[in-house]
């Protein structure tokens, strides 16, 4: 895993999303469904200042045809994309397991 953070392009605006996100969940707890997170992480963003946007749609291009279109969970400041998951526990994935 490379821990070099001066490679980040939004090093910065990264750190504060990851903080807000850890804001929000210390605030809420666990065993709400996605989209409560979802709407607590856009509100908390907002109140510090952040554009954030929720459900933003982007097109999918291949060999210049559009093909579908993905929606992301939130844009922030017009840069990272956020994908939010709310699950009882993670597992580990590794090469053996899929």
């Amino acid at each position: 895993m490379n821990t070099d953070t001066r490679r980040f392009k939004h090093k910065e605006l990264t750190g504060k999303v990851i903080g807000v996100f850890f804001d929000v969940y210390n605030e809420l707890g666990h065993g709400f469904i996605e989209s409560v997170y979802e709407k607590s992480l856009q509100h908390a963003l907002v109140s510090i200042g952040l554009k954030a946007c929720r459900k933003i749609e982007i097109p999918v291009r291949f060999r210049g045809q559009t093909v579908g279109h993905f929606e992301a969970d939130m844009l922030v400041e017009d840069s990272p994309l956020i994908e939010l998951k709310a699950v009882a526990r993670c597992t580990r994935l590794t090469k053996r397991s899929y």
